[in-house]
């Protein structure tokens, strides 16, 4: 078996060392620069230990920026919950509902991105990761204006789905002052695609962090101690994710990428079709996943005492979001690891990320949850004044830890299937696993038995888990040689030059 140890994170140089004495068309060869198989425990350990500081080299700063990222929403809920019971549920509405509809096909269509930039990184073809970025910036600003029809019209909407009159008019409000918001998702999402591609998650995580602590502060000030309420809130949040686009767009600008950009282009107007393709694929599969946990709140709006219904599982969702994106810092960095690796045509290198992903995300998940049961009486209190919705969430609590353990493999997964193209095959799994078979499940316990917020989230959650065994079987059954072999071809499929 070779040393490896000397290549420490061989990906982050685009060219591998087979490139060096050969042209940079990649040929695929099992053998080339790939991990030799793995035949016994000593090496299994001495492989995970390897990989996971890769993993963890692009896992730790991806996963503080989603965090942060994510948080942004999160702080803007808690100072809400502070505010009033009718203002926490207003931009619960609006964040969970509105912006996530919104967010889901935004961050859907720019994860498009990840499977091109990864695999154009890995094959050598680092001028097509600036053309790709800004192919993606056009389609999502176009999509963005359609998109804002839905902040515009967002009070007759919630209304129309059976929401109460105040909280859809409180949302609706909010939501007419949150569309700035939409287009920073609309240029954030495919750079970060464009860096995370790159190996360059520190100057994400340092502006993510940046934007968090400025976003914490100025929430407080504006919000309670000035006492603008949702104006408040919305002012900030826009702010905030305003400042993380800009700041994103000055590092790519001042030539920190080297070939990767090389300038605005004429064309990133060309092959837009096959682009297109890929992105709507993309974005029904997240749209899917984020929908489906849009759907919870929901559903939960229609039962009797609506407000701490919506209220109590708005808490337990902003937890599950969180450690969710602990998961997500995991899932950017087994996409990039697989894609780079079947664009180097290192079939053997990509399965084995993506094993030592699953474990590390195991057990992150396991010890997440042991900390909320642990501090189930405790944590509520952050987040609301109201003694009947701190009991909910207590009550949901165990129903939270699960979810937190099956959440934390799931996204891994789909990373898996990103990095490697699978888009429109897990969107027919999405389909099938959470609306034919979890949601109504979820109302068939939620109403049918009488079982509430907690029928509801357990049939949910039992879409989650068949949707997660359909991609193990997915994963497991994969001929990760004819994976490798067809990277070159996805990317000329999709837009490549």
């Amino acid at each position: 078996m070779e040393n490896r140890d000397t290549e420490t994170y061989p990906l982050l140089t685009p060219l591998n060392h087979r490139q060096q004495n050969q042209t940079t068309t990649v040929v695929f060869n099992a053998e080339s620069n790939d991990i030799s198989p793995i035949t016994g425990a000593g090496e299994f350990a001495r492989e995970f230990l390897v990989e996971s500081k890769k993993l963890w080299y692009l896992a730790g700063p991806a996963m503080f920026t989603s965090i942060a990222q994510y948080s942004l929403g999160a702080v803007t809920q808690v100072f809400a919950g502070h505010v009033g019971t009718l203002q926490l549920a207003a931009v619960t509405v609006e964040n969970s509902v509105i912006a996530g509809f919104c967010l889901g096909i935004t961050v859907g269509m720019g994860s498009a991105l990840e499977t091109l930039c990864g695999q154009a990184f890995g094959a050598g073809k680092l001028d097509m990761l600036g053309i790709y970025m800004q192919r993606s910036w056009l389609i999502l600003n176009a999509t963005a204006l359609i998109l804002s029809l839905l902040y515009i019209f967002a009070d007759p909407l919630m209304k129309l789905i059976g929401q109460t009159k105040a909280i859809s008019e409180a949302a609706g409000v909010f939501a007419l002052w949150m569309i700035p918001q939409l287009f920073a998702y609309a240029m954030n999402y495919p750079i970060q695609k464009f860096l995370q591609s790159q190996s360059k998650i520190m100057a994400m995580a340092w502006i993510a962090g940046v934007a968090l602590v400025g976003h914490t502060v100025f929430s407080w000030l504006l919000m309670l101690h000035l006492g603008w309420g949702l104006a408040g809130a919305a002012v900030v949040l826009n702010c905030s994710w305003w400042f993380i686009v800009v700041a994103q767009v000055v590092y790519v600008l001042s030539g920190s990428c080297g070939e990767a950009w090389t300038g605005f282009s004429f064309k990133a107007f060309q092959d837009l079709w096959g682009f297109v393709r890929l992105s709507l694929a993309s974005a029904v599969m997240m749209c899917l996943e984020v929908w489906y946990f849009m759907a919870l709140i929901l559903f939960a709006g229609y039962l009797e005492n609506a407000e701490v219904s919506v209220d109590a599982l708005s808490i337990c969702t902003n937890i599950l979001g969180w450690t969710i994106m602990v998961s997500f810092g995991i899932n950017a960095a087994v996409s990039v690891r697989v894609s780079n690796e079947l664009g180097a045509s290192h079939p053997r290198a990509a399965k084995f990320s993506l094993v030592v992903a699953v474990i590390t995300s195991f057990a992150i998940g396991i010890l997440l949850s042991l900390v909320l049961i642990i501090f189930r009486h405790q944590y509520p209190m952050l987040f609301s004044n109201d003694p009947e919705v701190r009991k909910v969430v207590i009550e949901l609590t165990p129903m939270l830890a699960l979810c937190i353990v099956i959440n934390n493999i799931q996204p891994v997964l789909s990373g898996v299937a990103i990095g490697a193209g699978w888009q429109a095959a897990v969107a027919y799994v999405n389909v099938a696993c959470y609306y034919l078979f979890g949601i109504p499940l979820g109302l068939f316990f939620g109403y049918a038995l009488d079982f509430g917020v907690l029928g509801i989230w357990s049939g949910m959650l039992a879409g989650t888990v068949l949707q997660t065994l359909v991609l193990f079987i997915m994963v497991y059954r994969t001929d990760w040689n004819n994976e490798a072999s067809l990277a070159d071809e996805r990317i000329k499929k999709w837009g490549g030059a």
